[in-house]
Protein backbone atom coordinates (compact mmCIF):
# COMPACT_ATOMS: atom_id res chain seq x y z
CA UNK A 1 0.00 0.00 0.00
CA UNK A 2 2.83 2.39 0.91
CA UNK A 3 4.46 1.62 -2.44
CA UNK A 4 1.25 2.44 -4.26
CA UNK A 5 0.92 5.75 -2.39
CA UNK A 6 4.56 6.55 -3.09
CA UNK A 7 4.17 5.82 -6.81
CA UNK A 8 0.99 7.89 -6.93
CA UNK A 9 2.66 10.79 -5.11
CA UNK A 10 5.65 10.63 -7.44
CA UNK A 11 3.36 10.63 -10.48
CA UNK A 12 1.49 13.68 -9.19
CA UNK A 13 4.75 15.42 -8.43
CA UNK A 14 6.07 14.75 -11.92
CA UNK A 15 2.80 16.00 -13.42
CA UNK A 16 2.94 19.20 -11.37
CA UNK A 17 6.59 19.74 -12.22
CA UNK A 18 5.92 19.30 -15.94
CA UNK A 19 3.06 21.78 -15.79
CA UNK A 20 5.20 24.24 -13.90
CA UNK A 21 7.99 23.79 -16.41
CA UNK A 22 5.64 24.03 -19.42
CA UNK A 23 4.10 27.36 -18.41
CA UNK A 24 7.42 29.17 -17.93
CA UNK A 25 8.57 27.75 -21.27
CA UNK A 26 5.45 29.08 -22.95
CA UNK A 27 5.98 32.43 -21.29
CA UNK A 28 9.59 32.41 -22.38
CA UNK A 29 8.58 31.59 -25.94
CA UNK A 30 6.06 34.45 -25.89
CA UNK A 31 8.64 36.85 -24.51
CA UNK A 32 11.08 35.81 -27.22
CA UNK A 33 8.41 36.17 -29.92
CA UNK A 34 7.42 39.62 -28.66
CA UNK A 35 11.06 40.61 -28.53
CA UNK A 36 11.57 39.35 -32.07
CA UNK A 37 8.63 41.45 -33.29
CA UNK A 38 10.06 44.51 -31.57
CA UNK A 39 13.47 43.89 -33.07
CA UNK A 40 12.04 43.39 -36.57
CA UNK A 41 9.88 46.50 -36.25
CA UNK A 42 12.87 48.48 -35.07
CA UNK A 43 14.98 47.17 -37.93
CA UNK A 44 12.30 48.06 -40.48
CA UNK A 45 12.17 51.59 -39.11
CA UNK A 46 15.94 51.81 -39.19
CA UNK A 47 16.03 50.59 -42.77
CA UNK A 48 13.35 53.07 -43.82
CA UNK A 49 15.37 55.90 -42.32
CA UNK A 50 18.84 54.79 -43.40
CA UNK A 51 18.53 56.46 -46.77
CA UNK A 52 17.44 59.80 -45.30
CA UNK A 53 20.16 59.66 -42.64
CA UNK A 54 22.79 59.13 -45.32
CA UNK A 55 21.67 62.23 -47.22
CA UNK A 56 22.68 65.75 -46.34
CA UNK A 57 20.04 68.37 -45.65
CA UNK A 58 20.91 70.17 -48.86
CA UNK A 59 20.48 66.98 -50.88
CA UNK A 60 17.05 66.35 -49.38
CA UNK A 61 15.89 69.92 -49.99
CA UNK A 62 17.27 69.98 -53.54
CA UNK A 63 15.63 66.65 -54.30
CA UNK A 64 12.26 67.77 -53.00
CA UNK A 65 12.47 71.08 -54.82
CA UNK A 66 13.31 69.27 -58.03
CA UNK A 67 10.42 66.87 -57.49
CA UNK A 68 7.97 69.71 -56.85
CA UNK A 69 9.33 71.75 -59.74
CA UNK A 70 8.96 68.84 -62.14
CA UNK A 71 5.56 67.92 -60.71
CA UNK A 72 4.17 71.44 -60.95
CA UNK A 73 5.53 71.99 -64.46
CA UNK A 74 4.04 68.71 -65.68
CA UNK A 75 0.73 69.52 -64.01
CA UNK A 76 0.63 73.04 -65.39
CA UNK A 77 1.42 71.76 -68.88
CA UNK A 78 -1.24 69.07 -68.68
CA UNK A 79 -3.99 71.18 -67.09
CA UNK A 80 -3.12 74.28 -69.08
CA UNK A 81 -3.80 72.57 -72.39
CA UNK A 82 -7.18 72.40 -74.11
CA UNK A 83 -9.41 69.88 -72.32
CA UNK A 84 -6.88 69.54 -69.48
CA UNK A 85 -9.76 69.87 -67.03
CA UNK A 86 -12.76 69.33 -69.27
CA UNK A 87 -11.81 65.85 -70.52
CA UNK A 88 -10.50 64.62 -67.15
CA UNK A 89 -13.40 63.03 -65.27
CA UNK A 90 -11.65 63.45 -61.91
CA UNK A 91 -10.87 67.14 -62.41
CA UNK A 92 -13.70 68.43 -64.58
CA UNK A 93 -15.39 71.44 -63.00
CA UNK A 94 -19.15 71.01 -62.77
CA UNK A 95 -21.88 73.25 -61.43
CA UNK A 96 -21.73 73.70 -57.64
CA UNK A 97 -23.96 71.50 -55.50
CA UNK A 98 -26.29 74.37 -54.65
CA UNK A 99 -26.88 74.93 -58.38
CA UNK A 100 -27.88 71.38 -59.25
CA UNK A 101 -31.55 72.20 -58.87
CA UNK A 102 -31.05 75.08 -61.27
CA UNK A 103 -29.33 72.76 -63.76
CA UNK A 104 -32.17 70.24 -63.55
CA UNK A 105 -34.79 72.96 -63.98
CA UNK A 106 -33.08 74.55 -66.97
CA UNK A 107 -32.59 71.21 -68.73
CA UNK A 108 -36.24 70.44 -68.08
CA UNK A 109 -37.22 73.63 -69.90
CA UNK A 110 -34.96 72.97 -72.88
CA UNK A 111 -32.00 75.14 -71.86
CA UNK A 112 -29.46 72.33 -71.45
CA UNK A 113 -27.15 73.83 -74.07
CA UNK A 114 -26.87 76.98 -71.97
CA UNK A 115 -25.82 74.89 -68.96
CA UNK A 116 -23.30 72.98 -71.09
CA UNK A 117 -21.78 76.22 -72.35
CA UNK A 118 -21.46 77.48 -68.78
CA UNK A 119 -19.69 74.27 -67.69
CA UNK A 120 -17.36 74.30 -70.68
CA UNK A 121 -16.47 77.95 -70.14
CA UNK A 122 -15.60 77.32 -66.46
CA UNK A 123 -13.22 74.54 -67.45
CA UNK A 124 -11.70 76.65 -70.20
CA UNK A 125 -11.08 79.40 -67.66
CA UNK A 126 -9.35 76.94 -65.32
CA UNK A 127 -7.23 75.62 -68.20
CA UNK A 128 -6.26 79.14 -69.18
CA UNK A 129 -5.21 80.00 -65.63
CA UNK A 130 -3.38 76.71 -65.00
CA UNK A 131 -0.97 77.33 -67.86
CA UNK A 132 0.79 80.02 -65.85
CA UNK A 133 0.65 78.55 -62.37
CA UNK A 134 3.96 76.65 -62.47
CA UNK A 135 6.10 79.64 -61.57
CA UNK A 136 3.85 80.47 -58.62
CA UNK A 137 4.47 77.04 -57.10
CA UNK A 138 8.19 77.17 -57.79
CA UNK A 139 8.39 80.44 -55.88
CA UNK A 140 6.36 78.93 -53.05
CA UNK A 141 8.81 76.08 -52.30
CA UNK A 142 11.81 78.33 -51.73
CA UNK A 143 11.16 78.67 -48.00
CA UNK A 144 11.19 74.92 -47.31
CA UNK A 145 13.47 74.11 -44.35
CA UNK A 146 15.69 71.06 -43.83
CA UNK A 147 13.36 69.88 -41.05
CA UNK A 148 10.42 70.15 -43.44
CA UNK A 149 12.37 68.23 -46.06
CA UNK A 150 13.26 65.31 -43.78
CA UNK A 151 9.66 65.08 -42.57
CA UNK A 152 8.39 65.03 -46.15
CA UNK A 153 10.97 62.46 -47.25
CA UNK A 154 9.88 60.08 -44.48
CA UNK A 155 6.20 60.90 -44.88
CA UNK A 156 3.33 59.57 -46.97
CA UNK A 157 3.38 59.38 -50.75
CA UNK A 158 1.71 62.79 -51.03
CA UNK A 159 3.60 64.47 -48.17
CA UNK A 160 5.28 67.05 -50.40
CA UNK A 161 1.97 67.95 -52.02
CA UNK A 162 0.28 68.27 -48.63
CA UNK A 163 3.11 70.49 -47.41
CA UNK A 164 2.72 72.69 -50.46
CA UNK A 165 -1.04 72.83 -50.08
CA UNK A 166 -0.91 73.66 -46.38
CA UNK A 167 1.66 76.39 -46.73
CA UNK A 168 0.68 78.08 -49.98
CA UNK A 169 -3.06 77.76 -50.57
CA UNK A 170 -3.94 81.23 -49.31
CA UNK A 171 -1.16 82.99 -51.22
CA UNK A 172 -1.75 80.98 -54.37
CA UNK A 173 -5.48 81.64 -54.24
CA UNK A 174 -4.82 85.36 -53.96
CA UNK A 175 -2.53 85.20 -56.97
CA UNK A 176 -4.75 82.89 -59.03
CA UNK A 177 -8.08 84.58 -58.42
CA UNK A 178 -7.46 87.60 -60.67
CA UNK A 179 -6.09 85.29 -63.37
CA UNK A 180 -9.18 83.10 -63.09
CA UNK A 181 -11.43 86.15 -63.15
CA UNK A 182 -9.76 87.49 -66.28
CA UNK A 183 -9.95 84.05 -67.86
CA UNK A 184 -13.64 83.71 -67.05
CA UNK A 185 -14.32 87.00 -68.78
CA UNK A 186 -12.06 86.01 -71.67
CA UNK A 187 -14.02 82.82 -72.41
CA UNK A 188 -17.42 84.42 -71.65
CA UNK A 189 -17.95 82.22 -68.58
CA UNK A 190 -19.33 85.14 -66.61
CA UNK A 191 -21.80 85.82 -69.39
CA UNK A 192 -23.01 82.23 -69.54
CA UNK A 193 -23.15 82.00 -65.75
CA UNK A 194 -25.27 85.14 -65.61
CA UNK A 195 -27.58 83.80 -68.29
CA UNK A 196 -27.95 80.46 -66.51
CA UNK A 197 -29.00 81.99 -63.22
CA UNK A 198 -31.00 84.83 -64.72
CA UNK A 199 -33.11 82.23 -66.50
CA UNK A 200 -33.31 80.00 -63.43
CA UNK A 201 -34.24 82.88 -61.13
CA UNK A 202 -36.99 83.85 -63.57
CA UNK A 203 -38.35 80.30 -63.49
CA UNK A 204 -37.92 79.96 -59.74
CA UNK A 205 -38.14 83.45 -58.21
CA UNK A 206 -38.47 82.12 -54.65
CA UNK A 207 -35.17 80.18 -54.75
CA UNK A 208 -32.73 82.59 -56.35
CA UNK A 209 -29.06 81.61 -56.70
CA UNK A 210 -26.14 83.96 -57.15
CA UNK A 211 -22.91 82.22 -56.03
CA UNK A 212 -19.48 83.76 -56.54
CA UNK A 213 -18.38 82.27 -59.84
CA UNK A 214 -14.76 83.42 -59.59
CA UNK A 215 -14.29 82.02 -56.07
CA UNK A 216 -15.92 78.74 -57.03
CA UNK A 217 -13.84 78.15 -60.17
CA UNK A 218 -10.64 79.25 -58.41
CA UNK A 219 -11.25 76.73 -55.62
CA UNK A 220 -12.00 73.91 -58.06
CA UNK A 221 -9.03 74.81 -60.26
CA UNK A 222 -6.75 74.71 -57.21
CA UNK A 223 -8.15 71.32 -56.20
CA UNK A 224 -7.37 69.99 -59.64
CA UNK A 225 -3.82 71.30 -59.57
CA UNK A 226 -3.05 69.70 -56.20
CA UNK A 227 -4.55 66.39 -57.30
CA UNK A 228 -2.36 66.48 -60.40
CA UNK A 229 0.76 67.40 -58.41
CA UNK A 230 0.07 64.55 -55.97
CA UNK A 231 -0.09 62.16 -58.93
CA UNK A 232 3.26 63.47 -60.18
CA UNK A 233 4.80 63.13 -56.71
CA UNK A 234 3.62 59.53 -56.46
CA UNK A 235 5.22 58.71 -59.81
CA UNK A 236 8.57 60.13 -58.71
CA UNK A 237 8.45 58.22 -55.42
CA UNK A 238 7.37 54.89 -56.95
CA UNK A 239 8.54 54.84 -60.58
CA UNK A 240 12.31 54.92 -61.25
CA UNK A 241 11.62 56.09 -64.80
CA UNK A 242 10.08 59.30 -63.44
CA UNK A 243 13.31 60.19 -61.59
CA UNK A 244 14.83 62.13 -64.44
CA UNK A 245 17.73 63.76 -62.58
CA UNK A 246 20.63 62.39 -60.54
CA UNK A 247 19.39 64.20 -57.44
CA UNK A 248 15.97 62.59 -57.71
CA UNK A 249 17.57 59.17 -58.17
CA UNK A 250 19.67 59.66 -55.05
CA UNK A 251 16.88 61.05 -52.85
CA UNK A 252 14.02 58.81 -53.99
CA UNK A 253 15.94 55.76 -55.21
CA UNK A 254 15.78 52.42 -53.41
Amino acid sequence: MKKIIAVFSLTMLIGISQAQIKNPLNKLKKIKADSAVQVITSEVKDISQTKSKSLSGDEVINGLKEALTIGTKNSAKKLGSVDGYFKDAALKILMPDEAQKAVTTLRKYGMGSLVDKAILSMNRAAEDAASGVGEIFIEAVKNMTIADGMKILRGADNAATDYLKTNTTQQLTEKMRPVIEASLNKVDATKYWKEVFTNYNRLSPTNKINPDLTAYVTSKAMDGIFISIAQEELKIRKDPVARVTETLKKVFGE
